[in-house]
């Protein structure tokens, strides 16, 4: 949720100052409505807000003066808190056939890549198709079978969550990737998995 002032600058909910919180001596005033009332003395300010059933809240502390609206402030910030929650829900619910992607490095070690085929794991869970890439660097491009092996590894620890979807191949000299599709999932050359994918960090 934002407060939207008269010139159309976006206000992100935080904790604003309000009411007798609010000492700066003049401030300039916004009705409930977006009218704005002009620069005033805030206890004039506090006068106007309180016979309109209003709380005074400072939306803008930067400017000069200070700009404060008049608004239920309690009202808002349960909107406030509301909105924020439905929309970290809304970013971890996505849409079932993304395409995500896991790097690897062709040294990764044991442990790191243990911990990156659960990353690979739990996106095949969700129902997102999943990019797993080795990147090379310097010389290491010299030997593409330490990628391969990496790739193999990552698909055999994965044979009953996922199906081969596109062959280890090298995109370029430096990166060599597959596409893993969850069991079940479409056929695989579904052309949705041509889009850009979202690289995952574990």
């Amino acid at each position: 949720m934002f407060i939207l002032l008269s010139r159309g600058v976006r206000i992100p909910p935080r904790d604003y100052r309000a009411n007798e919180q609010i000492r700066i001596p003049q401030v300039r005033v916004i009705d409930e409505e977006g009218t704005q009332l002009g620069v005033m003395p805030t206890r004039d300010a506090l006068d106007i807000a309180d016979s309109r059933g209003y709380d005074l809240v400072e939306v803008a502390p930067g400017a000069r003066p200070p700009v404060c609206k008049l608004m239920d402030f309690g009202k808002f910030k349960y909107e406030a808190t509301r909105k924020e929650r439905e929309a970290r829900k809304a970013r971890r619910a996505r849409p079932t056939n993304e395409l995500r992607e896991v790097r690897m490095k062709t040294r990764i070690g044991e442990h790191d890549r243990l911990a990156k085929t659960r990353l690979v794991k739990r996106l095949l869970g969700q129902g997102s198709k999943v990019k797993v890439s080795v990147m090379f660097r310097g010389r290491e491009n010299e030997h593409p079978e330490i990628g391969m092996a990496l790739l193999r590894k990552v698909a055999e620890a994965l044979v009953d969550e996922a199906g081969l979807e596109s062959a280890p191949r090298f995109e370029s000299r430096r990166m060599l990737s597959m596409v893993l599709a969850p069991s079940g999932g479409p056929a695989a050359g579904d052309q949705r998995a041509d889009r850009q994918p979202e690289r995952v960090r574990a």
